[in-house]
């Protein structure tokens, strides 16, 4: 016999123990037993019946986690599709299987608890009509679309949907293995060809009607009444029974309890990555072209490099830390846990990590206005002390140069350029010149006409905002687009009220999520370091006039990105109505545009309502693009 009818016969051999032993179902601890003598193999807890209760469906949250991955794939028909075009209209289980998989733990657990939640679906009153099963193999090669086909026979209900797929050729499965963090390794028989078993760590993947991932199963946790539980609470989410509020989306401290962050808008808008390029060379409405510098033109192999030096740890210091964790996606590219951000290894930062939603349009950047260009701005949380702590220029080219993926990509980017201060520069500038976002309600009511884009409440609001409340002297509205900006500086008074306050007596600290206690101001004093001193642009042009001047910040996307100022002392949209309204905090330099408003209850609501109106509608689709960069871990070779 030819090897390659060995190898037939041995997958075949493999496929046939496969099915036996799932279709004995619960009976495959017996099965597996040893021989005479010996103790039954110990199994993962799906072959057995939990030993504890479940949380009730709907008395937990599931955040989300990222989002789902894309790529090419075939159905048991032969049938070409994408994963994304069997995800969104149904809540999606996805397993990563092969059929000759003996492993009892591995792949015939995968199916196994499958099988016994389609039947638990089953006996619902809607018949699992919400759900879909898809099981993806890990071995192209082996099982093409007629084994898979087979292979899914064996477990898949005739009134149940589950689907049963495959890739082309292996080049095809990769990018859908990295996009979920699947490790996969191929174990060679012993004439060293393909034929041999597949090593991988068995995960089963829960995916919403939003495409975000919103659990993990490994096989300690892999149980069709837990998986159950968590698809009938995510039912209930999406039928209104509750609300979308999972760890980091609650605040205490400087956000007050009830804030929602972006996963709140991710709960409301289905979210798919979004198309970068696109936004450069047509903005969303709302917003003006993206202003582009003569030396530095946009191109989508920039966008690409730079959104992968956004996110890679290896640019700072000591490997670990990286642009994203001040502007975190999720969060509204800013930071919504902490006033004033944490720098490497721990180190105080004076100010709160600004948006970096629109930043093309910002004329001055960081909240002193220091800095003129994105491409020399990337520069400065690169080499500070208390950020991403790099000691200098030479140090942070060395760091990438180090690493060989990065050396091609800048070289093939540029031309046959190499990594230096301004190749750097100039492709982490790009990704964040194309972070635009509009078409908000506003947007589409304002420039696109739809009256009904906006509430009555929404609209009485804007007419506040630029009216009694005076909010466009400094958030500019023009005649075809909006950035919400003057791009120039004022003393609100903020900075003047740190500067002139005293250490309190008492703080009130957190030392847990939602647990507090009150602490002597010594006890603080003693082991933290005093709070920095802050003049704002003063530092800059040391000119006594501009003590305490401040960036006008861009309200887009103003609902996501809390707490507020330039310290993060300002919690919440309702508190930072409220400041404005009393006219700021009076000092000598206090900008003249400040001035009481005498806003009623209702004027305040009706324009925190129009500022929640703000929002774009392609924040989650950034967000997603985001949760798609493969992360650069912390080896430099």
């Amino acid at each position: 016999m030819s090897a390659t009818g060995e190898q037939h016969n041995r997958r075949a051999g493999g496929l046939f123990a496969c099915l036996i032993l799932l279709l004995a179902g619960h009976f495959a601890p017996y099965l597996l037993a040893q021989q005479e003598g010996e103790s039954p193999q110990v199994l993962a807890p799906g072959w057995r019946e939990l030993e504890f209760n479940p949380p009730r469906a709907g008395s937990y949250r599931l955040p989300p986690i990222g989002m789902a991955g894309d790529g090419q794939v075939l159905d048991s028909t032969g049938t070409a599709t994408s994963l994304h075009e069997l995800m969104g209209d149904k809540v999606v289980v996805l397993s990563l299987i092969y059929s000759s998989c003996s492993d009892a733990n591995g792949c015939p657990l995968a199916t196994h608890v499958l099988e016994r939640l389609q039947d638990h679906l089953l006996e619902d009153a809607g018949g699992g009509e919400g759900v879909r099963f898809i099981s993806l193999s890990f071995d192209p090669v082996q099982d093409t679309p007629e084994v898979m086909g087979r292979y899914g026979s064996a477990y898949k209900s005739a009134n149940f949907d589950w689907r049963f797929l495959t890739t082309r050729r292996q080049s095809e499965l990769e990018p859908i293995l990295e996009s979920y963090g699947q490790s996969v390794v191929r174990d060679p028989d012993s004439q060293e060809d393909e034929a041999g078993s597949i090593s991988h760590v068995l995960r089963v993947f829960l995916v919403d009607r939003k495409l975000q991932i919103r659990n993990i199963f490994s096989a300690s946790y892999l149980h069709a009444d837990t998986m159950l539980n968590d698809i009938r609470t995510l039912q209930m989410e999406a039928a209104g029974l509750y609300s979308l509020q999972g760890p980091g989306d609650v605040k205490e401290g400087y956000e007050n309890p009830g804030y929602r962050t972006n996963a709140q808008s991710l709960e409301q808008r289905r979210g798919t990555a979004a198309d970068l390029w696109a936004l450069a060379e047509k903005p969303p409405l709302g917003l003006p072209q993206i202003p582009v510098p003569a030396e530095n033109p946009l191109t989508n192999e920039k966008i690409e490099l730079g959104r992968l030096l956004f996110f890679d740890r290896r640019l700072s210091h000591n490997n670990t830390f990286s642009c994203a964790m001040c502007h975190v996606p999720e969060q509204g590219f800013s930071s919504n846990e902490l006033a004033t951000a944490v720098g490497i290894e721990g180190r105080t930062v004076r100010r709160n990590s600004p948006t970096i939603y629109n930043v093309a349009f910002i004329d001055r950047l960081f909240h002193d206005g220091r800095e003129n260009t994105l491409e020399q701005q990337i520069w400065g949380p690169l080499l500070a002390h208390n950020e991403m702590g790099n000691p200098s220029v030479g140090r942070v080219i060395e760091q990438v140069l180090a690493i060989e993926d990065y050396r091609e990509r800048f070289e093939s980017t540029f031309g046959g350029r190499s990594v230096s201060m301004e190749t750097i520069g100039m492709a982490l500038a790009s990704y964040e010149r194309v972070l635009v976002s509009a078409n908000s309600p506003f947007d589409r009511w304002h420039f696109g006409k739809e009256e009904q884009a906006l509430s009555e409440e929404q609209q009485a609001g804007f007419r506040l905002f630029t009216g009694k409340a005076r909010c466009s002297s400094c958030h500019l509205v023009a005649q075809d687009w909006a950035l919400f900006t003057d791009n120039r500086m004022h003393n609100t008074g903020i900075g003047y009220g740190r500067s002139m306050s005293k250490s309190p007596k008492e703080t009130r600290v957190q030392i847990a999520p939602g647990e507090h206690i009150i602490v002597r101001g010594d006890v603080v004093a003693e082991a933290s370091e005093p709070p920095p001193g802050d003049l704002g642009l003063y530092e800059i042009t040391e000119n006594p006039d501009d003590r305490w001047k401040y960036r006008t910040p861009t309200l887009r996307n103003i609902e996501l990105t809390a707490p507020y100022m330039h310290d993060g002392s300002i919690s919440t949209l309702e508190e930072v109505i409220a400041f404005y309204d009393r006219g700021g905090i009076a000092n000598e330099l206090l900008d003249p545009l400040l001035q009481p408003l005498q806003l009623s209850p209702e004027e305040a609501g009706q324009l925190r309502e129009f500022l929640r109106a703000l929002t774009g509608d392609n924040v989650d689709a950034l967000v997603a693009d985001a949760f798609a960069t493969p992360v650069g871990n912390t080896d430099s070779n």
